[in-house]
């Protein structure tokens, strides 16, 4: 997977950003064992240690739970999962939001504009 890092914020909040991503978007499934914290640290190019506590949060959270001997393993609470994807689309939608109405955009033309982009995509 690729891991798009930036130097703007802690790194192991990014990584947590990033496995919510992959949790939500389902290219990790519900019930799915993750890969080693070495393995997963190597393939981000970042310390272990900063893998271990994205990963630790990310299981204090509930997202991920750890069986002792088998490793790390993603939720199978699809009602979890569902509200982290809606809660990081909601973020998205007021970041937008937000950044629109810098442009000077009222709410009324931000919609008639989205309307306008969703039938350009089809």
């Amino acid at each position: 997977m690729a891991w798009d890092l930036k130097t703007d914020r802690p790194i192991y909040m990014q990584l947590m950003e990033q496995i919510k991503l992959y949790i939500v978007s389902g290219a990790y499934s519900p019930g799915e064992r993750l890969p080693s914290v070495r393995d997963m640290a190597f393939d981000a190019s970042v310390n272990p240690n900063t893998m271990q506590k994205a990963l630790s949060e990310l299981e204090r959270d509930g997202l991920v739970f750890s069986q002792r001997t088998s490793g790390r393993f993603i939720t199978e609470d699809k009602v979890m999962v569902e509200k982290v994807r809606n809660t990081l689309a909601l973020e998205q939608i007021s970041e937008f939001l937000k950044k629109m109405e810098k442009l000077g955009y009222q709410k009324a033309e931000i919609i008639a504009l989205m309307e306008h982009a969703v039938k350009e995509m089809n």
